[in-house]
């Protein structure tokens, strides 16, 4: 905020007229209108007794404050789309620079100002949409150092694409960095380059990556949901998410043994002898499809450790320790189909 309207918010505030607030500092009420008008400067020697005046720090006087609140960015993002629906793009871009140079240190406001210039130079079909390239750049370049991840990442994001859109790819990729090594995003876009620079295989293993990962979110994802459900009591909707479990392993092709599994819990709930016994019977026949995976097209760039023989008995016969072992399963323990499946 400039001089001259700190000046005014605080002398209403403090309901003082242009002349009292002059008759207190020894000016005429010219020099105060002059001031708040941003026509002149008060003198250096008046900014201490105008901020005991008004009951403010120099600071504040001086509009030295950090950050704007997000609601006063706000206000002022929102009269800036205003304006672009009834006034020239370049009139309303100068006004937006001037906001700016009154609150260099709010990235925030900087932020969602240049999205709005980005977005609506292109949306208005300007000629010289390109002569605003520069300072929109210079806005998301200062706002990468924000302490705000969010904010911070935001920017990042909008760089990222500006120079990806207009095929400076490596530019692109400097700003990856700023995105963190877990977010998927910062892998999706890296694979964008990699296929538009001819690195075909690495792009392929991105996506690859991603879809390996992504399955394993949402499985596990689903399967919290599934024991929500159980401790709910709620069988119909617990019946409707192991489908979903089991569909969505068919459709990321990780075998049946990850097909069949799902369904065991709530048989075994349930007490479902004939269900039960089913499924563990389908698991252990298929105990080698838990690897299926690594032999689908979907991951065939990807690297998987082969899983030997002797691991797969030695899985198979933990599986069996297990079921036998686990208490849940005693209603099973006279069923003759059951002792000749574990062998016990």
């Amino acid at each position: 905020m400039l001089i001259g309207n700190v000046i005014r918010k605080y002398r209403k505030d403090k309901n003082l007229t242009q002349e009292e607030m002059a008759k207190r500092l020894g000016v005429t009420a010219p020099a105060v209108n002059k001031w708040e008008n941003g026509n002149t400067l008060p003198d250096v020697s008046l900014l201490s007794p105008i901020a005991r005046l008004l009951n403010i720090s120099t600071d504040v006087l001086l509009s030295h404050e950090k950050e704007l609140s997000d609601a006063e960015a706000n206000r002022i993002v929102e009269e800036a789309n205003a304006r672009l629906k009834a006034e020239p793009f370049d009139e309303v871009f100068q006004w937006m620079k001037q906001r700016l140079e009154e609150y260099p240190n709010c990235h925030y406001l900087t932020l969602w100002m240049a999205r709005i210039l980005d977005s609506q130079r292109l949306m208005m079909g300007l000629s010289d949409a390109e002569k605003y390239d520069s300072y929109i750049l210079g806005c998301y370049k200062r706002v990468l150092e924000s302490d705000n991840e969010g904010i911070k990442s935001s920017a990042a994001e909008a760089l990222y694409y500006f120079y990806f859109n207009n095929e400076q790819y490596e530019q692109a990729e400097n700003y990856l960095a700023y995105f963190s090594q877990e977010n998927p995003e910062r892998k999706r876009k890296q694979g964008m380059i990699y296929s538009k620079t001819g690195r075909n295989n690495d792009a392929h293993k991105v996506y690859e990556e991603l879809l390996y990962a992504g399955y394993q979110s949402l499985n596990m994802t689903m399967q919290n949901i599934l024991i929500l459900l159980l401790e709910e009591s709620d069988h119909d909707k617990a019946h409707m998410m192991v489908d979903k479990i089991q569909q969505l392993a068919r459709l990321f092709e990780f075998g049946e043994y990850h097909e069949i599994s799902p369904a065991l819990e709530l048989a075994t709930l349930e007490k479902n002898e004939a269900e039960t016994l089913h499924i563990i019977e389908r698991m252990l026949a298929n105990l080698e499809s838990i690897s299926a995976f690594t032999k689908s097209p979907l991951y065939s760039h990807m690297d998987f450790k082969e899983m030997s023989e002797a691991y797969l008995m030695e899985l198979r016969e933990n599986l069996i320790k297990g079921f036998r072992d686990d208490e849940t399963y005693d209603f099973l323990k006279e069923n003759p189909q059951w002792i000749e499946l574990l062998g016990s």
